[in-house]
């Protein structure tokens, strides 16, 4: 049996599931969030408690048990108590402005880029417009968002110029040593 699909989600209170067949919603104090369960893999609520079972000792079910346990795992920290993820942005005149629904960044190109923050999903800029917090309930959608942020600018190797996660280290390469 899986290691991490047979151990019990413990359920906050303020969270509610409600399971139909395949199809589970967990509505917290943050939002709802609705998944379809894969085919072979049941769940079962208990007072405070979720387990989550697999219908056959398949490879492929086997492999599914645990993805499925902590997906909804997340789903449940997600609607009560939300993630948020920190990128730092590192590089002279390099800057990012929140306007609405929209990330501006500053990051040395000709232009400014202009990122669209998907629905769930909303970011905060601090005083000095070089850290971007950015925070959601579903975890799959803010690590994508945090990502594709962090990839319109990666960090440059030599000078570590760029948009970086703020706890993701940078080992600078040394430059060319000239003539001798």
């Amino acid at each position: 049996m899986s290691r991490v699909g047979r151990n019990p989600i413990q359920i906050p209170s303020g969270v509610n599931i409600r399971t139909e067949g395949s199809f589970v919603s967990v509505k917290g104090p943050k939002g709802v969030l609705e998944w379809n369960i894969p085919a072979g893999i049941n769940i079962s609520v208990q007072g405070d408690s979720i387990e989550v079972v697999r219908s056959a000792e398949t490879k492929q079910f086997k492999a599914l048990h645990g993805t499925v346990r902590n997906i909804i795992a997340n789903m449940v920290i997600g609607t009560s108590i939300g993630y948020k993820k920190i990128l730092d942005i590192s590089g002279v005149g390099y800057r990012a402005q929140v306007q609405g629904n929209k990330i501006l960044f500053t990051l040395g190109y000709s232009h400014p880029v202009e990122y669209q923050l998907p629905e769930g999903i909303s970011a905060e800029v601090d005083k000095k417009q070089v850290q971007i917090t950015i925070q959601g309930i579903d975890k799959q959608v803010m690590g994508q968002v945090a990502a594709n942020i962090r990839s319109l600018r990666a960090p440059d190797i030599y000078k570590g110029k760029g948009v970086r996660y703020a706890n993701e280290f940078i080992k600078l390469k040394v430059g060319k040593a000239g003539k001798k």
